[in-house]
């Protein structure tokens, strides 16, 4: 019945049927065709550079994205989403806080452990609570914070975002005209940006009592004395040093894992990806910029 002609149907009925007519049956292919010709080098290369130049493109409109969102949740407080800021903010701080107080303590008394043998040979015992505290405050407190909330946070962010992804609702956002990054990145980005300084301080705190128990059990220092040469070794500036490079992991993490969140393809196999993706990038990110970091504060 579709070959059968139509006669006496308006534009709009006649067009609607031709879409189910059958089209005309393609050409049949030659037997024997050409094989494939293999792209060379030069065109492999340009391929690559296009596909850097995308995403490179892609990048700096997510990270102007952001930055004008950030700036519209400072100008306009009241248009933020609360529920979902508090929601993360538990997800983020709350729920991390046990294993980042464990590992940071853990942290200190190898820390204490591995300098006591060391400075017991001089008769420097004393030496170990500078040792802690520099090395929690300054660096190592802030630095495997950060790696656990990228291990947490970044892919819990890229996981929840690529469902979306995946489902089609970052697109039906789009469509009824209203902001993903507000709805879905802002939150989450200023969640982990607000409870970060609370991680990094629970961390320094965990790995100053680390060292403070080997340094009171195994080398038989006077609490007091321990906690008096910590607070003489810790200035303002060498504790803001932490907070500072806390703050910049965590704009690392929440960048990355919600960047990898909206590039999610391929369905729940995408999804894994870009989970997976986040935790790597971000922990590479946050390597280099506690490299940088620490030059640029040598020269302060």
């Amino acid at each position: 019945w579709l070959d059968a002609p139509v006669r006496g149907a308006n534009a709009q009925v006649a067009a609607l049927l031709s879409l189910v007519r059958p089209r005309a049956k393609p050409a049949a292919t030659p037997a024997a065709a050409a094989p494939a010709r293999r792209e060379g080098f030069i065109a492999r290369l340009g391929h690559r550079a296009e596909d850097a130049a995308r995403d490179l493109r892609a990048i700096i409109v997510y990270m102007g994205t952001l930055l004008e969102g950030v700036v519209a949740a400072i100008r306009h407080p009241g248009s933020l989403r609360r529920k979902d800021l508090f929601l993360y903010m538990s997800h983020t701080g709350t729920e991390a806080f046990p294993i980042v107080v464990l590992i940071a303590f853990l942290v200190g008394v190898i820390i204490a452990f591995q300098s006591a043998v060391q400075l017991q040979q001089f008769g420097a015992d004393l030496y170990v609570a500078d040792a802690v505290a520099l090395s929690v405050v300054m660096e190592l407190g802030p630095l495997m914070t950060a790696i656990i909330m990228a291990g947490r946070s970044g892919s819990a962010f890229a996981a929840e975002i690529g469902t979306m992804k995946v489902n089609e609702e970052v697109d039906a956002l789009d469509t009824m005209g209203l902001d993903s990054t507000r709805f879905l990145v802002m939150p989450k980005f200023i969640a982990l940006i607000l409870v970060m300084p609370l991680l990094v301080t629970f961390a320094s705190f965990a790995g100053i009592a680390g060292g403070l128990l080997i340094g009171a059990t195994t080398l038989n220092l006077p609490v007091s004395l321990y906690l008096n040469e910590t607070v003489q070794m810790l200035t303002v500036w060498r504790a803001a040093q932490g907070y500072i490079k806390g703050e910049c992991y965590a704009v690392v993490i929440a960048a990355v894992g919600c960047l990898r969140g909206l590039q999610t393809r391929m369905g729940a196999q995408g999804v894994g990806l870009s989970a997976t993706s986040a935790v790597v990038s971000g922990i590479f990110l946050i390597i280099v910029v506690d490299a940088v970091l620490t030059v640029l504060f040598s020269f302060v």
